[in-house]
């Protein structure tokens, strides 16, 4: 991504934030990574984040997706003997966002993928998470989410994140960020 790409988001998300009344410093907002995931393509594809914290024991972010945002189907695998993977709840602070699990196939889901990744898209229960709402996912459950039609904030609350070890199910995406 380009740099003002890269700017252009956090401004973006930036003001998403103010708008639902949820307060960051500015120097979390300077050090947000925005996420294209390899792929070039920030507005289907990717996503934006803050680290509150991330420690041998426990991360809390925020995730911010922009209208119709896609973050694509992944898990969070055994790391080690100590970590079986990333526990993680998701709590919806603001819009509306649609998860998808293993589990019975919704039959009309609310979300809107473009073809070129509708094939790496595999799970179809969905979940929808509206502001107060949350929902946990056992380490290594594979899953995906998109954002309404205003996008979309969630606390995360996990058991430690490592990023770097997710893995999705287009092999084209890679774990890159800004």
């Amino acid at each position: 991504m380009k740099p003002k790409d890269v700017e252009d988001a956090r401004v973006r998300a930036a003001a998403m934030l103010r708008k639902a009344r949820i307060a960051v410093t500015r120097s979390e907002i300077e050090a947000m990574e925005v996420a294209d995931l390899g792929l070039g393509d920030i507005k289907h594809i990717g996503l934006e984040v803050i680290v509150y914290e991330n420690n041998d024991r426990y991360c809390a972010k925020e995730l911010i997706l922009f209208p119709r945002q896609i973050c694509p189907e992944h898990r969070h695998p055994r790391v080690n003997g100590r970590n079986l993977g990333k526990k993680e709840t998701f709590r919806c602070r603001y819009g509306e966002i649609y998860l998808y699990v293993s589990g019975e196939r919704t039959p009309k889901p609310k979300a809107k993928v473009p073809n070129r990744y509708r094939s790496f898209m595999t799970v179809w229960h969905e979940i929808v998470l509206r502001p107060g709402d949350q929902y946990t996912l056992p380490p290594n459950a594979l899953h995906w989410f998109q954002a309404g039609d205003k996008g979309v904030i969630v606390s995360e609350f996990s058991s430690t994140s490592t990023d770097e070890n997710d893995l999705f199910t287009d092999p084209r995406i890679r774990r890159v960020g800004t």
